[in-house]
């Protein structure tokens, strides 16, 4: 199963980016997905989660209300829309795939419901 993370870069202030994670060697359908941020020298955030259909959505306070996390089960692709960017959302920006199938929501904050992860992909916002 690989996991590979795109679309970062450099934005400034109130500024947007879209994230794409594409998974590979995996029923992709069947598996919770999520996107983590790691900022130098803090720990790894959760930042929002998404069932395997795609019905159910959750987001940290941090992020809620800027941030849209979406899934195209038929391309294995999972998404994360980012508007109205701020500096403390630089960071390195990570998709999980799910230990478990089918995985309700209630759960997915969770880090440890997570078992393969991507390389991340650095998100820079600045003026």
């Amino acid at each position: 199963v690989q996991l590979v993370e795109s679309g970062g870069g450099l934005v400034q202030p109130g500024g947007s980016l879209r994230l794409s994670c594409e998974v590979s060697k995996l029923a992709f359908e069947k598996f919770a997905m999520a996107w983590f941020r790691q900022a130098p020298g803090k720990g790894r955030e959760w930042v929002s989660a998404i069932t395997s259909g795609g019905i159910s959505t959750d987001y940290s306070a941090s992020v809620k209300g800027r941030f849209t996390i979406s899934r195209d089960n038929a391309k294995n692709t999972l998404y994360l829309q980012m508007d109205n960017l701020k500096p403390e959302d630089t960071a390195v920006y990570i998709c999980a795939k799910s230990r478990l199938t089918y995985r309700h929501i209630h759960f997915l904050p969770r880090i440890d419901e997570y078992d393969i992860w991507g390389q991340g992909t650095q998100v820079t916002v600045s003026s």
